[in-house]
């Protein structure tokens, strides 16, 4: 065990960690997926993974995208975050424009 002295944000922590060989680190977990946007009749709601505000809207009603394509650039935390789509498809309906604040779970987007 070594311990060390941590300061952060002017407050002083002590932390202890433990030395370990590698033979005892487990495989890694794979990583989450992200929250799939839920599906409505027939189309796919794309919806805000958490709150923020959109900086940039990149498509249009009647636009076709693909797969990975960004279709917004939600800005959280001070940080970029790019809403892609989820599958191919045609934007529907585009319900937020840039600089408009959303909630967790808005509908950002429809697509048929």
């Amino acid at each position: 065990m070594k311990a060390y002295r941590v300061n952060v944000n002017g407050n002083t922590y002590e932390i202890t960690l433990e030395v370990i060989d590698k033979s005892e680190i487990k495989a890694q977990a794979p990583k989450a997926e992200a929250p799939k946007a839920p599906v409505a009749a027939g189309s796919n709601t794309v919806s805000a993974p958490m709150p923020g505000t959109i900086l940039k809207v990149n498509v249009a009603n009647g636009q076709a995208v693909k797969k990975g394509d960004v279709l917004m650039i939600l800005e959280a935390m001070k940080m970029e975050n790019e809403i892609m789509a989820p599958c191919d498809a045609t934007v529907a309906s585009v319900n937020v424009t840039q600089g408009a604040s959303v909630e967790t779970g808005t509908v950002l987007c429809t697509l048929a």
